[in-house]
């Protein structure tokens, strides 16, 4: 089996998933932190390939960079002089050749996440 990556975002202050996020993918190599791809969520919270596919899979760490301030001002979410969540960084490793789902569960003020299947 080779390993891939997925991500889902659902906004748990308003009951739905996340459409237009923007989500940005990380390889970290020691001090190095490359820039693998950027994608946006669909209707779904979701995006429309694997974030990582099979054929670029690495063991590794990687990160997940959601951008959520953007996401929140999209959707008219009353906004604050700083945002108190504006960019999410989720740090992970990936230490067999799975699929490896990452959701990120929303709101303004909190986030929550967990190795899903």
């Amino acid at each position: 089996m080779t390993g891939y990556l997925t991500t889902h975002v659902l906004d748990t202050a308003h009951g739905c998933p996340a459409e237009g996020l923007e989500i940005e993918l990380f390889r970290i190599d020691g001090d190095t932190r490359t820039s693998l791809r950027k994608t946006v969520t669909n209707s779904d919270g979701r995006t429309d390939s694997q974030i990582l596919p099979a054929e670029e899979f690495e063991l590794g760490t990687y990160e997940l960079v959601f951008y959520c301030g953007a996401y929140f001002d999209r959707i008219g979410t009353k906004p604050e002089s700083p945002r108190f969540l504006d960019e999410v960084p989720l740090r992970f490793g990936m230490s067999e050749a799975a699929h490896y789902h990452v959701p990120l569960l929303l709101s303004p003020f909190s986030y929550s996440t967990y190795r899903g299947s």
